[in-house]
């Protein structure tokens, strides 16, 4: 854990925030006695995250709170990890928990992650505090570690279309993936507006940023994707094409 006040972003809100309020699916299952308890002791401390690299952290003070992790209430960020020259990433959004301070998954092999902000957001310091009002009501823990299973299972699925051989069907895979949690269905298709670069998409599939924009090219020209001044839009039935390409 990390003192709150060695948190180097913007000046945090003065005054805590009730967790619940600004991410009510941790109160999912709780009554409305308990829903109320909570809502009013679960508190937190927000930061607000700017766009580009998430900055470092500042000087400990000894006597504030420990934070365990930063919870995302807006915004989107990407984590890359570099090692022996080769990059992934992943996306990060709305009620993931993150600890941009740990640094030692890689040991002992040499690299580097990376922390950037796409869209400028707000976190929430989750410290000690939070953690012994939240330990009284098991389903909030419980709403975590869902959150931190689902994430691990989207990383091994991730892991796995890297493996795809073409980029084109990793691409369009990874589409669909994130608009699974990001897109919006309208008449025209799955609209997915996300700043996603050429090169944040060629991290994602393992691929090279060339190769990336030859493959989002013939996406295009097969119908299967349109740019759009937000993002993306999806096209047709994905199970029925991307097994097709295989």
């Amino acid at each position: 854990m990390i003192p709150v006040s060695s948190l180097a972003y913007s000046v945090p809100a003065t005054k805590a925030i009730s967790v619940l309020a600004v991410d009510p699916e941790l109160g999912e299952g709780l009554n409305d006695e308990d829903l109320e308890l909570a809502q009013r002791h679960a508190l937190a401390f927000t930061f607000a995250i700017s766009k580009g690299q998430l900055p470092p952290l500042a000087s400990p003070a000894d006597d504030d709170a420990q934070v365990f992790g930063l919870l995302i209430l807006s915004g989107l960020v990407l984590r890359e990890v570099e090692v022996a020259g080769r990059e992934t990433a992943e996306l990060l959004g709305h009620g993931d928990l993150i600890r941009p301070w740990d640094e030692d998954a890689l040991e002992p092999l040499p690299g580097t992650v990376r922390w950037t902000v796409l869209e400028p957001g707000k976190v929430a310091a989750l410290d000690r505090r939070f953690a012994a009002v939240a330990g009284r009501f098991p389903t909030i823990l419980e709403t975590l570690s869902a959150r931190a299973e689902g994430r691990a299972q989207l990383l091994s699925l991730q892991r796995a279309l890297t493996q795809i051989p073409r980029v084109e069907t990793r691409v369009i895979a990874l589409l669909w993936r994130l608009a699974e949690r990001w897109g919006v269905v309208s008449a025209e298709g799955v609209q997915l507006a996300l700043p996603l670069t050429h090169a944040t998409i060629a991290k994602l599939v393992s691929a090279r940023r060339p190769s990336v924009t030859t493959a989002l090219g013939k996406l295009a020209d097969d119908g299967l994707i349109e740019k759009v001044p937000e993002g993306y839009r999806l096209l047709g039935d994905p199970a029925e094409f991307i097994g097709a390409m295989l």
